[in-house]
């Protein structure tokens, strides 16, 4: 019947349109919906919080940008004793045993320092404008961890001995390969240097910004009047003449991150082997040490390189009446003659309650920056 056949082949023929219709509808409505970029492989980028009234160029290396992933390997890393490399575990030692969070991460008045010189806290060095250590012996925050991990004064670990125990724990590797991907030459994931690399991102996130200064600054509070004056004379040649060196005003770091002989001791004492000078080489540098930051001060007791004051109250009498000529004194110590900044003693106990107002307890207790919650961990 040739009729039939005909409306069977247009049947046929319209079928066969209408499902190809619905593959290009379909194709259609996958195509314009909406873009979905497929997530990019390797570590997250880790947002740093940096207060307004900071520097904004942060100093972080381009070859160890902060990560999610990499910054919390470094928490890890710097709570774990294990990272000293040795097989005893009486012999552990972590960062964390010398740089505590409740004295804004440095040992406390409790802590017998081993090493030459007091340590120095360890927030805000993302903003550090100068070279680390007392003596400025490094400008790589990152080295500046390789010398704790390996020096005999501190961790006293052997690059070797701490890459092969920290690889022989078994969710290291994965943490490792998440901050910082697998080497393309098939070498060992864990090495000394992602280690340092690593922490060195941890302690970049330790950021103090939160002191009743800082909202002083930002209208949220007010100074009493004791703390007024003794802001007056930080920040001015006539009262305590600190803002040289310190900052206050412009500099809310609280420290030029500079060098200085500061008139601790007469000419003739200036003999320590790990001044400036040890670094140098240069007469000039004898007596003289990194200008640390006067923020938490009132948490980072003991005072000075060598740890020889216990108060604030030492340090303001120090810079009172107790200072030393030498040949090389800082240029900006302009009351050395003197003996000092001569100040009264309610002008000592304003300039003491400035300075407790540069106390930010809140970052005492930062729970992320406090040792894991995880039982993993020793």
């Amino acid at each position: 019947m040739p009729g039939m056949s005909s409306r069977f082949t247009n049947r046929r023929l319209w079928a066969d349109i209408c499902l190809l219709g619905a593959i290009c509808l379909g194709i259609t409505a996958v195509s314009c919906g909406p873009y979905r970029p497929e997530e990019p492989e390797g570590p997250t980028y880790f947002d740093l919080n940096i207060p307004a009234y900071f520097p904004t160029d942060a100093r972080i290396p381009a070859d160890n940008r902060l990560s999610v992933q990499g910054v919390s390997l470094g928490r890890y890393l710097f709570y774990d004793g294990r990272v000293s490399g040795h097989s005893d575990p009486t012999a552990w030692k972590s960062c964390a045993d010398c740089h505590v969070q409740a004295h804004a991460f440095e040992g406390g008045p409790d802590y017998a320092a081993p090493t030459p010189h007091a340590m120095l806290p360890l927030f805000n060095v993302a903003f550090n404008s100068g070279r680390y250590h007392w003596n400025g012996d490094t400008d790589s925050l990152e080295h500046l961890i390789y010398m704790a991990l390996t020096d005999p004064n501190e961790i006293n670990g052997h690059p070797d001995s701490i890459v092969a125990q920290i690889n022989a724990i078994p969710f290291y590797p994965d943490m490792f390969s998440a901050a910082f991907g697998r080497p393309s030459d098939g070498a060992p994931v864990v090495n000394i240097d992602r280690i340092c690399k690593a922490i060195a991102q941890f302690v970049r996130t330790m950021v103090s910004a939160d002191s009743k200064f800082d909202r002083y600054v930002r209208g949220e509070t007010a100074l009493t009047d004791e703390e007024l004056k003794g802001y007056l004379l930080f920040t001015t040649e006539e009262g305590a003449d600190c803002f040289h060196c310190h900052g206050g005003g412009g500099n809310m770091l609280f420290s030029t991150y500079g060098f200085a002989n500061n008139g601790l001791d007469p000419d003739s004492l200036h003999t320590d082997a790990h001044d400036r000078f040890s670094v140098t080489g240069n007469a000039a540098d004898r007596g003289v040490y990194r200008i640390p930051t006067l923020r938490n001060i009132e948490y980072t007791a003991p005072y000075m390189h060598d740890g020889r004051f216990s108060t604030l109250e030492e340090v303001i009498d120090q810079y009172s009446e107790g200072v030393h000529y030498a040949p090389n004194i800082s240029p900006l110590m302009h009351h050395v003659l003197e003996g000092g900044v001569q100040l009264t003693g309610p002008e000592k106990q304003a300039l003491k309650a400035f300075l407790l107002t540069l106390s930010d307890p809140d970052f005492l207790t930062d729970p992320s920056l406090a040792k894991p919650q995880d039982d993993r961990l020793p």
